[in-house]
């Protein structure tokens, strides 16, 4: 289901130097001076898996809190001045972020100015286009088969979904064949190690635990037993914290700091999980946690639930640190990799 970086195996000998392929016949093209010009031809669109249209009908769903007020805009018969304003209150009320918003308004502008449209859907569609642009930057796939093992460590406040996250996270590794090894370093939470102990049955995956070990201590061990039993991949369920609780956030530094002491090129990956419902909240907490752990990527939870999906374009435009996996449900197939064409498209859908 993702689209994981791996070691390229060795590139195969070039082939031998076909012959020449006999010239066209002028019937297939037209001449300029001399040279003979064989019609364009245009390649085929690729078509879309049908597990990934599955996928796009549930995040234009889950969106659809987020998106509803944004496609109103467009219901007018004319673009002028009025739905520009609209547009402007639309993208503020989704937690687009004057910076973000104002980057969309006046490409759009200019697009229209361009292009001489006149009808709001097309406004629409340079919309989705000037979306898709500002997204961009945030699309990477999550690096697999760099390092052995792949050292994975995830942050993220509490109830944002952090230890569910690694449970569907763990269900997609272990589905591609990928040897997965838990550490349950969130000894702060009642029944944390329990919940993450559930993922690792369901998923037949080893888990590393302690009772009220300390945090450090866990990670250490769950990366030293990853490297003997060559696991594929160890991933560190941290404990759940505001970014302001200073003290907790120097835990999560120093989890980081034992965690290079057992591999020294270890953290591979620094994840943070944010919940979409908290919005312009989200775009400070990733600068906060990127400020303690010099994040790598995002996982953003619970879009489904929200109207403030827009948080996204903010983070592309302030913060842009890549963001791995979007979910909009709780099911496993509900937690997917992100692609900014298909957000702009199912957010104005």
């Amino acid at each position: 289901m993702f689209s994981f970086f791996r070691k390229k195996s060795p590139a195969p000998p070039a082939p031998a130097p076909a012959s020449p392929a006999p010239a066209p016949a002028a019937a297939a093209g037209g001449l300029i001076g001399s040279a003979l010009v064989a019609p364009l031809e245009v390649p085929a669109p690729a078509a879309v898996p049908a597990e990934r249209q599955g996928w796009m009908q549930r995040l234009s769903a889950g969106l659809r809190k987020t998106g509803s007020s944004l496609s109103q805009v467009f219901t007018g018969a004319q673009i002028d001045d009025a739905l520009y304003e609209e547009l402007e209150a639309a993208l503020l009320m989704a937690d687009t972020g004057v910076a973000a918003t104002q980057t969309l308004l006046q490409e759009v502008k200019r697009k229209v100015a361009a292009t001489g449209a006149t009808r709001p859907v097309q406004a629409r569609n340079i919309l989705v286009d000037a979306l898709t642009q500002l997204l961009k930057p945030l699309e990477k796939p999550l690096a697999i088969g760099e390092h052995v093992p792949t050292v994975i460590m995830v942050a993220g406040v509490n109830g944002a979904g952090k230890t569910t996250s690694i449970g569907k996270l763990t269900k997609h590794l272990a589905d591609e064949g990928e040897t997965v090894l838990l550490a349950a370093a969130d000894t702060f939470r009642a029944a944390a190690k329990e919940q993450l102990a559930v993922w690792a049955d369901r998923n037949k995956v080893e888990i590393v635990s302690q009772e009220g070990g300390d945090p450090a201590a866990v990670c250490f061990d769950a990366v030293t037993a990853g490297k003997a039993r060559r696991k594929d991949v160890v991933i560190v369920d941290t404990a759940g914290r505001l970014p302001t609780q200073l003290h907790l956030m120097e835990e999560l530094r120093k989890i980081r700091r034992v965690v290079t002491k057992a591999e020294a090129s270890a953290p591979h990956e620094v994840l943070l999980v944010i919940d979409g419902n908290t919005g312009q909240n989200a775009l400070a907490q990733v600068k906060a946690f990127d400020a303690a752990l010099q994040l790598t990527g995002l996982i953003v939870t619970k879009l489904d639930g929200t109207a403030k999906g827009g948080v996204l374009a903010a983070i592309a435009k302030e913060k842009p640190v890549p963001v791995y996996f979007i979910g909009v449900g709780e099911q496993l197939e509900d937690l997917e990799t992100f692609d900014a064409r298909e957000f702009a498209l199912a957010l104005l859908s």
